[in-house]
């Protein structure tokens, strides 16, 4: 079975100017905000916000990489209607690498450590800890690191997309192959850049902790993005008249299936193991990085993700029915694409008060403090966060449409493709 390319069902019509007018418009808009009450609200949290907003754009098109890289590897038949739109969020790769920029810039102009006191050569020779972590931690090794990511994320989503759109062309089964056989020397580039700049650019916020699960929680946190976004992404399409024949109910309930296996099981076991072993553990240097998210504010926070992010949606998507009705799971991607940024949120905006923490002769002390207000630790709610991640996904939203709207909707000369129309779960 096949799909003509030039019929409407596998075709963007009127949605894609839309998305793409509409993106822009919250895009741009939301970074000229940002930019222009930065002369209000003040430096530092204009950086904290840019990297709240980059990070949760960068993770929503990371996932999408995943997932093309996974189902090429895998050989998958069902979600091969579906790999089009998640190609063509991962290609935002190949221009998201521009709004990291500034970030490189600040960290180059000596100016870095109102991100990462890393930057701050005399912090760092102030404690032996940090001295030897010089090597790593340190503009040039760091920035040269920063550019291979950002590389090899925009060269692996750029031949995938490619490939794919080129075999709509010609229809070479050739591609295919070719794809597949790069997809498990993808993954691996995937995995090593994706855990260290997860490494780089947010547990390196707090140079002193560590935490060898940290890049595979980044991964949970981007599988977690892509699926609730891709959910609402192909409802948006549905619900506009286009792509009725080849994304079923079928396609939803899978991509349902997904959302609950990474963003929420995976999630909140990758989540509580990290925290169990360093609780377990109770080693100053590593239990440091929990402490401000657990006081003042933040501790609300962090119930707001073990409740909402998952107790919540599991008990909702556990069951098959609730991932069968188009739109109750779309409701449920929405909540969890808030969960998400509230999680990177939660990652990004925390600071470790050392010297408070060094000082205080019991946690009780540390609470009176921060309910006082006495100790910062980093809760500073700005218009400035909301700014910011509107420009950020208003990016995103724009990329992809824009990509949607040059090629058709499904590969419609993909070998498997009538496997994937024919889908039906049991």
């Amino acid at each position: 079975m096949s799909l003509d390319a030039n019929r409407g069902d596998v075709r963007l019509g009127g949605l894609g100017p839309a998305g793409i007018g509409i993106g822009a418009l919250v895009g741009f808009g939301g970074l000229a905000a940002t930019l222009f009450l930065d002369g209000i609200e003040g430096t530092a949290v204009f950086w904290k916000s840019y990297l709240l907003a980059f990070m949760v754009a960068q993770a929503i098109c990371l996932g999408a990489l995943f997932f093309v890289l996974l189902q090429h590897a895998t050989k998958a038949g069902w979600s091969v209607t579906v790999r089009r739109p998640a190609e063509a969020v991962a290609a935002n790769l190949q221009w998201l690498w521009i709004l990291f920029i500034p970030i490189l810039v600040l960290v180059w102009s000596g100016k870095g450590a109102v991100l990462f006191e890393w930057c701050d050569t005399d912090y760092m020779h102030a404690d032996h800890v940090l001295e030897g972590k010089m090597g790593y931690l340190n503009p040039t090794f760091w920035s040269i690191r920063a550019i291979v990511y950002l590389g090899v994320w925009a060269l692996l989503a750029g031949f995938y997309r490619s490939q794919s759109v080129a075999q709509d062309r010609d229809g070479d089964v050739r591609r295919t192959l070719r794809m597949q056989w790069w997809a498990p020397i993808g993954i691996a580039l995937y995995g090593l850049t994706q855990t260290f700049a997860a490494i780089d650019w947010v547990m390196a916020i707090q140079p002193k902790w560590f935490s060898t699960m940290f890049g595979v929680y980044w991964f949970a946190v981007s599988c977690t993005g892509f699926f609730s976004f891709v959910i609402v992404l192909l409802a948006l399409i549905r619900g506009s008249g286009c792509g009725e024949k080849v994304f079923t109910r079928e396609h939803f309930h899978d991509l349902g299936k997904l959302l609950f296996a990474f963003g929420v099981v995976f999630w909140a076991y990758i989540g509580y193991s990290q925290y169990m072993l360093i609780w377990y553990a109770n080693i100053p240097i590593e239990t440091e990085w929990f402490v401000p998210r657990q006081l003042g504010a933040w501790f609300d926070v962090s119930w707001i993700l073990i409740l909402g992010h998952f107790a919540l949606p599991f008990v909702l998507l556990v069951t098959r029915w609730t991932k069968r009705y188009r739109n109750v799971l779309v409701l449920i991607a929405l909540w969890m694409v808030a969960m998400f940024i509230v999680d990177v949120y939660w990652l990004v905006m925390p600071s470790v008060p050392e010297a408070a923490l060094a000082a205080a002769t019991s946690w009780d002390e540390l609470q009176s403090a921060a309910a006082a207000g006495e100790l910062a630790i980093g809760w500073n709610p700005s218009i400035l966060n909301l700014t910011a991640l509107l420009g950020s996904v208003g990016l995103v939203v724009c990329g992809t449409f824009f990509f949607l709207g040059r090629a058709s909707l499904a590969p419609t000369a993909d070998p498997r493709l009538s496997e994937a129309i024919a889908f039906e779960n049991f």
